[in-house]
Protein backbone atom coordinates (compact mmCIF):
# COMPACT_ATOMS: atom_id res chain seq x y z
CA UNK A 1 0.00 0.00 0.00
CA UNK A 2 1.40 3.51 -1.52
CA UNK A 3 1.76 6.05 1.51
CA UNK A 4 0.10 9.42 0.52
CA UNK A 5 2.07 12.26 2.35
CA UNK A 6 -0.17 14.99 3.42
CA UNK A 7 1.05 18.56 2.51
CA UNK A 8 1.57 21.34 4.90
CA UNK A 9 -0.85 24.26 4.64
CA UNK A 10 -0.31 27.54 6.86
CA UNK A 11 -3.72 28.99 7.50
CA UNK A 12 -3.99 32.82 7.06
CA UNK A 13 -4.21 33.13 10.63
CA UNK A 14 -1.18 31.22 10.98
CA UNK A 15 0.63 33.32 8.67
CA UNK A 16 -0.42 36.32 10.57
CA UNK A 17 0.62 35.03 14.08
CA UNK A 18 4.41 34.64 11.99
CA UNK A 19 4.56 37.62 10.83
CA UNK A 20 3.67 39.34 14.06
CA UNK A 21 6.14 37.30 15.64
CA UNK A 22 8.70 37.92 13.20
CA UNK A 23 7.75 42.09 13.18
CA UNK A 24 7.58 41.44 17.25
CA UNK A 25 11.33 39.74 17.28
CA UNK A 26 12.55 42.09 14.74
CA UNK A 27 12.08 45.51 16.79
CA UNK A 28 13.53 43.79 20.16
CA UNK A 29 16.32 41.60 18.85
CA UNK A 30 17.16 42.75 15.37
CA UNK A 31 16.56 41.18 11.72
CA UNK A 32 18.91 38.64 11.91
CA UNK A 33 17.61 36.92 15.09
CA UNK A 34 14.22 37.53 14.30
CA UNK A 35 14.87 35.68 11.16
CA UNK A 36 16.66 32.52 12.44
CA UNK A 37 13.91 32.18 15.18
CA UNK A 38 10.92 32.14 12.60
CA UNK A 39 12.93 29.97 10.32
CA UNK A 40 13.36 27.10 13.22
CA UNK A 41 9.54 27.80 13.59
CA UNK A 42 8.96 27.35 10.07
CA UNK A 43 11.27 23.56 9.74
CA UNK A 44 9.49 22.62 12.89
CA UNK A 45 6.21 23.07 11.10
CA UNK A 46 7.98 21.27 8.05
CA UNK A 47 8.68 18.33 9.80
CA UNK A 48 5.17 16.83 10.05
CA UNK A 49 5.52 16.67 6.25
CA UNK A 50 7.36 14.10 5.71
CA UNK A 51 7.41 11.26 2.45
CA UNK A 52 8.69 8.04 4.42
CA UNK A 53 6.63 8.76 7.63
CA UNK A 54 3.68 9.91 9.28
CA UNK A 55 4.69 12.22 12.21
CA UNK A 56 1.50 14.15 11.94
CA UNK A 57 0.66 12.65 15.60
CA UNK A 58 3.93 13.24 16.95
CA UNK A 59 2.79 16.42 19.12
CA UNK A 60 1.07 16.56 22.39
CA UNK A 61 -3.33 17.38 22.27
CA UNK A 62 -3.23 20.75 22.39
CA UNK A 63 -5.86 21.26 25.50
CA UNK A 64 -6.46 24.80 24.31
CA UNK A 65 -8.79 23.53 21.31
CA UNK A 66 -10.29 20.53 23.23
CA UNK A 67 -13.71 22.63 23.17
CA UNK A 68 -14.07 22.27 19.28
CA UNK A 69 -15.12 19.40 16.69
CA UNK A 70 -11.53 18.69 15.70
CA UNK A 71 -8.29 17.11 17.42
CA UNK A 72 -5.24 19.53 17.19
CA UNK A 73 -1.86 18.97 18.37
CA UNK A 74 1.06 20.78 19.29
CA UNK A 75 4.40 20.95 18.72
CA UNK A 76 6.62 23.72 20.76
CA UNK A 77 9.77 25.66 18.96
CA UNK A 78 11.49 27.55 21.49
CA UNK A 79 9.02 29.97 23.11
CA UNK A 80 6.32 29.17 20.67
CA UNK A 81 3.74 26.98 20.05
CA UNK A 82 2.60 25.57 16.87
CA UNK A 83 -0.77 24.30 16.69
CA UNK A 84 -2.17 22.26 13.99
CA UNK A 85 -4.34 19.04 12.73
CA UNK A 86 -4.52 16.36 10.49
CA UNK A 87 -6.60 16.60 7.66
CA UNK A 88 -7.50 13.83 5.01
CA UNK A 89 -5.08 15.35 2.52
CA UNK A 90 -3.29 18.33 4.22
CA UNK A 91 -1.96 19.29 8.17
CA UNK A 92 -3.11 22.36 8.67
CA UNK A 93 -0.92 24.85 10.93
CA UNK A 94 -3.58 26.69 12.68
CA UNK A 95 -1.95 28.83 15.43
CA UNK A 96 1.77 30.17 16.02
CA UNK A 97 1.51 31.40 19.48
CA UNK A 98 4.81 32.71 21.83
CA UNK A 99 4.06 30.82 25.23
CA UNK A 100 5.29 33.94 27.33
CA UNK A 101 2.46 35.76 26.12
CA UNK A 102 -1.48 35.64 28.56
CA UNK A 103 -2.66 32.37 27.18
CA UNK A 104 -6.76 34.08 27.36
CA UNK A 105 -5.07 35.59 23.38
CA UNK A 106 -4.78 32.05 21.99
CA UNK A 107 -8.38 32.06 22.45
Amino acid sequence: MEKIMKQLYWTERALKDLQKIDLFNSELLGDNKASEITLKIIAKADFLENPSFDFTEIGAPDDDFSHLKRKYRKLIEGHYKITYRSGKSKIYINRIFDTRQNPKKNK
